[in-house]
C-alpha cells in the first residue's frame, strides 16, 4: 500500500470518528452542561449553607438557605386584613410610602402605575404600596386608593400596619426606614421584586434611568422561572 492510500485511509477513519463520536459528545454535553441555562435573577440577602447536599442533573449541589421575608399583618382602607406574602404562587412588587408625603411617596405611586397597567391581567403578579405610618387613617388610604388604584383593585393594594414596622422593614426588606424627630418618615426610594418563596430578587432605584423598564423586564424573567420551577402550581391557578 502506497503512502497516498495510507493517508486516504487515515483521513477516512478520522472523518468517520468525527461523524460517529461528535454528535454523541454534543448530546452529553448539552444534557450535562447546557440544559436549563436561562436567565435567572439574583437572590439578595444573607445566604447560609445548610450542610445538606442536593442531587441535580447527576451533580451534587450544596443546599443553601436564603434570606426570606416574614409575612406581616397589613390592612386596607376598610380595615380588612390583606394577604401579604401568604400565597406561594404570587410574585410581589412592593414599595413604601406615607399618605401625607407629597414628595417621594407621590413619585413612587405615580411611577408604578404603568407597570401595574402592564401586568393587570396576570393574576400571579401583585403590587403592594405599604404605608410606614400606622397613624394614616382609613380615609387617608382610601384617598390614595382613589387617586391611583381604582382601576386595579384586584392587582394593586394600598395597605398599612397597625403598629410601627421600621425595624421589620430594615430586617426583612433590607432597605432603610425610620421616623425623624419632626415625626416625618425617611425611607427607601426602591421598589422590591419578591418571588413566590418570599425571597428578594430585585431592587429598583426610582432615581436611576430605565429602572421601571428593568422592573417590567425582570417581572417577566421571574414569571418564566416560576413557570419552569412550579408548572403544576401555575396550571392549578
Amino acid at each position: 500500500m502506497n503512502n497516498n492510500s495510507k493517508k486516504r485511509n487515515i483521513s477516512t477513519i478520522i472523518i468517520l470518528a468525527i461523524v460517529l463520536l461528535v454528535p454523541g459528545f454534543l448530546y452529553i454535553a448539552l444534557n450535562k452542561i447546557g440544559s436549563n441555562q436561562y436567565l435567572k435573577l439574583p437572590i439578595y440577602g444573607e445566604k447560609v449553607l445548610s450542610g445538606k447536599m442536593n442531587r441535580k442533573m447527576g451533580r451534587e449541589i450544596a443546599d443553601t438557605t436564603f434570606h426570606q421575608i416574614q409575612p406581616i399583618k397589613l390592612y386596607n382602607s376598610i380595615g380588612k386584613r390583606v394577604d401579604f406574602l401568604n400565597q406561594d404562587t404570587v410574585i410581589t412588587v412592593l414599595h413604601l410610602f406615607t399618605a401625607e408625603d407629597e414628595g417621594l411617596s407621590k413619585t413612587l405611586l405615580t411611577n408604578l402605575k404603568p407597570v401595574v397597567e402592564r401586568f393587570k391581567n396576570i393574576h400571579k403578579v401583585k403590587f403592594f404600596s405599604i404605608s410606614l405610618n400606622p397613624d394614616n387613617s382609613d380615609d387617608d388610604l382610601a384617598h390614595i386608593q382613589k387617586l391611583y388604584v381604582k382601576d386595579y383593585s384586584k392587582t394593586w393594594f394600598i395597605v398599612k400596619p397597625n403598629e410601627s414596622i421600621n425595624d421589620y422593614v430594615q430586617q426583612n426588606f433590607l432597605i432603610d426606614a425610620h421616623i425623624n424627630l419632626d415625626s416625618t418618615y425617611t425611607f427607601s426610594n426602591n421598589y422590591l421584586l419578591i418571588d413566590t418563596e418570599r425571597r428578594i430578587r430585585g431592587f429598583y432605584d426610582i432615581n436611576q434611568n430605565k429602572e421601571m423598564e428593568r422592573l417590567e423586564d425582570e417581572i417577566k424573567v421571574q414569571l418564566v422561572e416560576e413557570a419552569r420551577n412550579n408548572p403544576l402550581k401555575i396550571e392549578k391557578k
